[in-house]
């Protein structure tokens, strides 16, 4: 495996007596969108201000490219950052806050024209260089803080919750612009954010911290389904977690009372199964493994598809039905009883 490209080696912050950040190492590959992810204090944006060299870290390295940075000031770090309020110049327009930085460090009229035309035109902002900021969308002011940092060409770029401020629907729009970007640049990218769409939407890989710890890293796909413990599972979409119980060789879902058949249940206590993973029908009849019988508590219509909250056996859990099953399966109301089926494949052991 090639070295990383950044690497935070045994990294802590502390701000009185509150520890940010706990021995924290990572490594980061060259052109991966990575991103943190975390609830609010988790020490996300501690760990990207030290990377950015806003803050030194008390122990520990930073290492970019094969460049020990830790010690070095933010304006001589190859890396560049945009702020979740982008913090563009008023007074300026849009031509003049893209070229800003290049005028700081003095580059010739013609090269700065180039990059500035060059990133204006795959931002797509071309005819919009003499607008002020006020008079563009906040789609458009964003993509001018993106085009700020990147007309620099750093190695790095690091960008501090960037789709915050934007609506549901230009958000999602966004985010698909950000990953065709980064692609085409093949810039390492670092997203701090605390919504879990966002990040599995987005990222190569991910890192989900809690009290300034890195609890797993991972793809997409292996944190949601292969969560490392208890508060990750929680964390990254709706989990139905249970406890299993250990009789007479069987394995059993505690809370259910139901069998399960899968061998990687040996040794371990707790189990998740996802709401997607299970299926509802009105009730008919009964097996001993992998269903059990509920009854539906609440029914939420979300368009794609039906939230229904199950109880059995006194315990509440999840299921979510595409709406073209539901279809199928009549419509499955309040106080219905039905039978929750899943696949012995869709649950994932673990330990609590």
């Amino acid at each position: 495996m090639s070295e990383s490209f950044l690497k935070i080696e045994s990294v802590s912050k502390s701000f009185g007596n509150t520890k940010a950040l706990d021995n924290v190492s990572l490594d980061i590959n060259k052109s991966e969108l990575f991103s943190l992810l975390g609830s609010s204090g988790c020490g996300k944006s501690t760990l990207l201000r030290i990377i950015a060299g806003f803050e030194k870290p008390d122990s520990g390295k930073i290492y970019l490219d094969g460049e020990d940075i830790t010690s070095l000031p933010p304006y001589l770090r190859p890396l560049n950052i945009m702020f979740q309020n982008y913090a563009l110049f008023p007074h300026l327009n849009v031509k003049k806050n893209i070229e800003f930085g290049l005028k700081e460090e003095n580059l010739e009229n013609n090269e700065i024209d180039h990059r500035v035309k060059e990133i204006t035109a795959l931002l797509e902002l071309t005819g919009l260089e003499n607008r002020k900021i006020t008079e563009i969308s906040g789609g458009q002011q964003q993509r001018v803080a993106l085009a700020r940092c990147l007309v620099k060409k750093p190695k790095l770029l690091l960008l501090d919750e960037p789709l915050a401020a934007l609506d549901k629907k230009l958000r999602v729009q966004t985010q698909f612009e950000l990953v065709n970007l980064q692609y085409k640049l093949g810039i390492t990218f670092i997203i701090v954010t605390h919504d879990q769409e966002e990040a599995m939407s987005l990222s190569d890989r991910m890192a989900i911290m809690k009290e300034g710890n890195i609890l797993q890293v991972g793809n997409p796909v292996e944190v949601y389904e292969k969560p490392s413990d208890k508060y990750v599972a929680n964390f990254i979409g709706t989990a139905n977690l249970f406890h299993l119980d250990k009789i007479n060789e069987k394995t059993l879902i505690k809370e259910l009372n139901v069998e399960v058949s899968n061998n990687s249940s040996q040794n371990k206590n707790l189990c998740l199964i996802r709401p997607e993973k299970i299926k509802i029908q009105k009730f008919e009849n009964q097996n001993t493994q992998n269903q059990c019988l509920g009854v539906v508590k609440e029914v939420a219509y979300l368009g794609s598809y039906t939230k229904y909250l199950i109880e059995s056996n006194g315990f509440n859990f999840y299921a979510f039905m595409q709406n073209e099953e539901v279809a199928e399966n009549l419509k499955i109301k309040w106080d219905d009883k039905v039978i929750c089926t899943w696949s012995e494949d869709s649950i994932f052991f673990f330990d609590d």
